[in-house]
């Protein structure tokens, strides 16, 4: 069985011990490497293609949310879990942008943390609970003073319904029966939507829900 490859970044020596001893208890869970700093994080991720980055977000040099953007930009099949103390408005925020696939908090349960690793590998948004309650309480504030009103970035009506099945996890048949539409008609439109959303995956397109209140955080 292949094993998650991971990469842990972290600046503080004795937490990236303390979780690399606590995943190699997971059977499908292997640490590959570790990085003290945004800069060396980016620069293993391209050394050594894990499947996902475990990255803190305030480290010396370039931050975790930075270093997620540039592991992106040139590496946009790994996957970045950030691991933080924060459960700030300001953090969530950055962090949708940034384009990493989940948010775990450092005071997260062991399997719990495994947990998550598994969900981004697979290609699924992970959020620790706090965390979506927050960007829940946020997409409420906006929305209450019309924030949220303007356009979906030119979807159809067919499109969103569309994005809004994907985001919730059904497959194109599933789609497809449930609007009476073709696979390969579902399939186009889901082609048409993100290549408007310039989105690649099903991880960018369940945050863009998110944010506009097409599925609850």
């Amino acid at each position: 069985m292949k094993k998650i490859t991971v990469l842990l970044a972290d600046d503080h020596r004795l937490l990236r011990e303390g979780i690399k001893s606590l995943l190699e208890k997971a059977p499908d869970i292997e640490v590959v490497g570790e990085a003290n700093d945004g800069g060396e994080a980016v620069a293993k991720a391209q050394a050594l293609s894990p499947d996902v980055v475990l990255m803190d977000i305030t480290m010396p040099g370039i931050n975790g949310l930075e270093a997620t953007r540039q592991i992106k930009a040139v590496r946009p099949g790994t996957k970045v879990l950030i691991l933080s103390m924060h459960e700030s408005n300001q953090y969530i925020s950055q962090f949708l942008r940034s384009g990493a696939s989940g948010y775990v908090l450092k005071d997260t349960a062991a399997s719990e943390l495994a947990g998550a690793i598994r969900s981004v590998f697979q290609g699924d948004a992970f959020l620790y609970p706090s965390i979506a309650r927050k960007l829940l309480e946020e997409y409420l504030q906006k929305a209450q003073s019309g924030e949220e009103s303007e356009s979906f970035d030119g979807l159809t009506t067919r499109e969103r319904e569309i994005l809004k099945m994907i985001a919730e996890g059904k497959s194109n048949r599933e789609i497809a029966d449930a609007l009476s539409l073709s696979v390969r008609t579902v399939q186009a439109h889901r082609a048409n939507l993100m290549g408007k959303l310039h989105m690649h995956d099903r991880t960018e397109l369940v945050r863009y829900a998110i944010r506009k209140g097409l599925i609850p955080a």
